[in-house]
């Protein structure tokens, strides 16, 4: 890879071009605001504002409580409006194509099929129903110029108890579109030990594993997803940050905690979401966000948008926000990008010919016009 300029800011138009990893996504918090509106009304359901803009700004200001339970409650419109076949597919099409045209080449949207079972569908059928439009928004986004490919995730609420039912609907459909297994929900009270044997029976069919941990719970919840959940990524994992004791003035790490060791000698991922994270209370600006430390640190981390709907983002916009406000470079940016791509519930061959192929390519491209 060419060497860049350190003091080069890439503008937005350049950030858009790179090639993207998108780890962390949740289907029902990408919907377009217009989507929202136009199946709302088909469906009968109240919504908070009546136009596009309006309601954009209502989900991106009820997210900004700081709270992740208040967070968690703006997804009751959302998923109101996810309850058909034809609804999910044309949610799931729609978010493979805003994914592609924003550079992303590579993402897994999980979700919970145990929340859009309300208009009949059964688990199946839903799981189906995604991957159709998944399908097909690949196949409009290849029209248009954009190759991604793209993976579901499905995830069981941490506080119902599904939770083997979803873990069965991995198995079933691991090799037709679903890469994965999550928990997802209020994480505080609702830790991995929960289901106890939900996590050795994935690992004995060989299903990849992430676990949300580290967002609004500490070391504890971290601690049982990496060695009860045996997670093969964090979601979110900020608060690893809390086993490390920095100096005095703050520039270094004195001393990592043993969980902190154990994360970062392991290469566990973590699917870090900067502008969510500021959001649900994580961190109090992008500067001061744990992901720049933690990189710094050579923890594995990548760069998420957890949810754009709510949080009113994207894969550019906050590749733009850390190199703006936290300092990054294309090359920090490389760096975070190769790891997701490295990390992803795909086979090391498909990882190596998508870090290869697409990824150093894309970016020596744009670091060639910085020169």
């Amino acid at each position: 890879m060419t060497t860049q300029d350190p003091g080069a800011r890439p503008g937005e138009a350049l950030l858009r071009a790179l090639p993207k990893v998108l780890l962390h996504d949740h289907l029902d918090g990408g919907l377009r605001p217009q989507t929202v509106l136009e199946l709302a009304d088909a469906a009968g359901h109240e919504l908070p504002a009546g136009d596009a803009d309006s309601l954009a700004a209502w989900f991106r200001d009820a997210a900004d409580s700081g709270s992740l339970v208040r967070y968690i409650e703006t997804f009751e419109h959302t998923i109101a409006v996810m309850q058909t076949a034809d609804n999910l597919a044309r949610v799931a099409r729609e978010a493979v194509l805003d994914l592609a045209a924003d550079g992303v080449v590579y993402a897994e949207q999980r979700w919970a099929p145990e929340q859009h079972l309300a208009g009949g569908l059964s688990l199946g059928a839903a799981v189906e129903a995604v991957q159709a439009g998944i399908d097909d928004g690949i196949a409009a986004a290849a029209a248009e110029g954009h190759i991604i490919r793209v993976g579901q995730i499905v995830g069981a609420m941490r506080q119902a108890d599904r939770w083997q039912e979803v873990a069965d609907l991995a198995v079933t459909y691991r090799d037709r579109g679903v890469v994965g297994f999550d928990i997802a929900g209020p994480e505080d009270g609702f830790l991995p030990s929960r289901h106890l044997g939900i996590w050795r029976f994935l690992a004995e069919h060989d299903v990849p594993v992430t676990i949300h941990a580290g967002e609004a719970a500490g070391l504890d919840s971290i601690g049982q997803a990496v060695h009860l959940g045996q997670a093969d990524r964090l979601g979110h994992g900020a608060r690893i940050i809390d086993d490390i004791a920095f100096t005095t003035d703050g520039d270094r790490a004195a001393e990592l905690g043993r969980l902190a060791h154990w994360v970062r000698d392991h290469q566990l991922p973590l699917e870090l979401c900067p502008v969510s994270n500021l959001q649900t209370g994580v961190a109090g600006s992008i500067a001061a966000h744990p992901i720049t430390r933690l990189k710094e640190l050579d923890f594995a981390v990548t760069l998420n948008t957890d949810n754009r709907l709510m949080s009113r983002t994207s894969m550019t916009h906050e590749m733009k926000l850390l190199v703006d406000e936290a300092g990054w470079t294309i090359d920090d940016l490389a760096d975070v990008t190769v790891t997701a791509a490295w990390g992803a519930f795909i086979h090391h061959d498909e990882r190596r010919d998508l870090v290869d192929q697409v990824i150093l390519p894309g970016f020596q491209k744009v670091e060639g016009a910085l020169v």
